[in-house]
């Protein structure tokens, strides 16, 4: 009892500090916030890409687009060809490239174990490396939402014994950005960020389970099934931001769902080997097989939604 009594302070401690983290930076944010792609990150992240040698132009000004928001740099083939593809999200940041950075810092720190200290220890160091791109990208609606839902799912994690739910975890976000900015309630950004992560939380379980499950150890590894998974996710985020969208921009996207399953796991491949090629630029480290290989996957994402975009 004595033991459970010691868990519960200290689960209680780190929700007070995460949520203490979490108010500091809407706090420190309050400006910004409401303009989603207008911030300006650290100088030298730009210059380090720009010094990166790749062999075709248009990899360093797509990584900077990715990285950064800013897409002055690409050309107007490559960013209309992202738009009649249906992947122009992935030119816009968004909660997409925080979550993706989030799946890199969490797989990076797996050298720290997976004890109750080590647990904490991730904990604090991907919501303070997240806050901090955040930040750094002019914390924008959709960003913001992404930092929230890291924010409360690290203390989920870290709380045993108490039910998980993604609705109250998207209920609560929704709650704490509104309240830090409520104007932000008319921003399209925030609004189809919502709108997708409603649908990942309410459509998306129901079509998953659609495909029979062989067990969790055999989906896992399972091709067809993670394949599956992703037009569910696709599809989910889709039905629920389209409306929207046609009210909007009067446009739907005929081939969203081939351009994701090409354009996502190519856009996480790209975001890893450009953030290592960043760093590995900045210690003054030519990694000429890694800078081709990311050049590749650029022009290969490139290319394929070229093609898809001329489709009729």
């Amino acid at each position: 009892m004595a033991g459970l009594a010691v868990s519960k302070r200290r689960c209680a401690a780190l929700v007070a500090l995460l949520f203490l983290a979490l108010g500091a930076f809407s706090w420190s944010s309050r400006n910004n916030y409401y303009s989603a792609l207008a911030g300006t990150p650290p100088e030298g992240r730009e210059i380090a890409i720009t010094n990166i040698p790749f062999p075709h132009p248009r990899t360093g000004a797509l990584l900077r687009a990715l990285l950064t928001g800013k897409r002055d740099q690409l050309d107007r083939k490559t960013t209309a060809a992202f738009r009649k593809a249906g992947a122009s999200h992935i030119l816009a940041l968004s909660g997409l490239h925080l979550g993706i950075i989030y799946l890199i810092i969490t797989r990076l720190l797996f050298f720290l174990g997976n004890s109750r200290r080590a647990s904490i220890a991730k904990s604090v160091i991907t919501v303070s490396l997240c806050g901090i791109y955040t930040a750094a990208t002019g914390a924008g609606p959709s960003i913001v939402r992404a930092f929230i839902f890291i924010t409360l799912a690290e203390i989920g994690r870290n709380c045993p014994g108490r039910r998980k739910s993604g609705a109250n975890v998207w209920c609560a976000a929704l709650l704490l950005q509104l309240c830090a900015k409520p104007s932000v309630v008319s921003s399209i950004g925030f609004q189809l960020s919502y709108l997708a992560m409603l649908g990942t939380f309410t459509l998306f379980p129901i079509l998953r389970d659609w495909y029979p499950s062989a067990g969790p150890s055999k989906d896992r590894w399972n091709p067809m099934r993670r394949m599956w998974e992703a037009m569910a996710l696709s599809i989910s985020c889709q039905a629920f931001t389209a409306p929207l969208v046609w009210l909007r921009f009067h446009t739907f996207p005929k081939y969203f769902l081939l351009s994701n399953l090409i354009s996502l796991p190519l856009t996480e491949a790209l975001i890893a080997g450009g953030l290592v090629c960043i760093g590995l630029e900045a210690l003054k480290i030519g990694p000429h097989l890694l800078t081709w290989a990311v050049d590749y996957l650029s022009e290969l994402l490139c290319s394929s939604l070229e093609t898809i975009a001329s489709i009729p």
